[in-house]
């Protein structure tokens, strides 16, 4: 089994970066250390430096569309790995996912 590389996310400025493995082991770690991350007009959140990702990625996406809803925020989502965008087309929710440039 390969190791698994532990998830972290930084802020700066609008933008989120999100590295690491993104599993169901660990997305709740990501979704708590964005907690303390402000929300304010418009938040890049860029997955480029994602090594793998399962469903719970998708149900964290979902989380911080729901927040950035109540903050009146719009939510960008920038390289995401494409067994992610499989996953959300495979679930149908590719459409709530909101894709900026890369």
């Amino acid at each position: 089994m390969a190791d698994i590389i532990l998830p972290n996310i930084v802020q700066l400025a609008d933008k989120w970066h999100v590295s690491g493995d993104v599993l169901m082991d660990n997305a709740n770690l990501l979704l708590n250390q964005s907690d303390a991350f402000s929300m304010d007009d418009e938040v890049a959140i860029d997955f480029a430096d994602v090594t793998n990702v399962d469903t719970a990625a998708l149900s964290l996406i979902l989380e911080w569309q729901r927040r950035a809803t109540a903050s009146d925020c719009k939510l960008k989502f920038a390289n995401l790995p494409v067994n992610l965008t499989s996953l959300a087309t495979l679930y149908g929710i590719e459409a709530f996912i909101p894709l900026g440039s890369h």
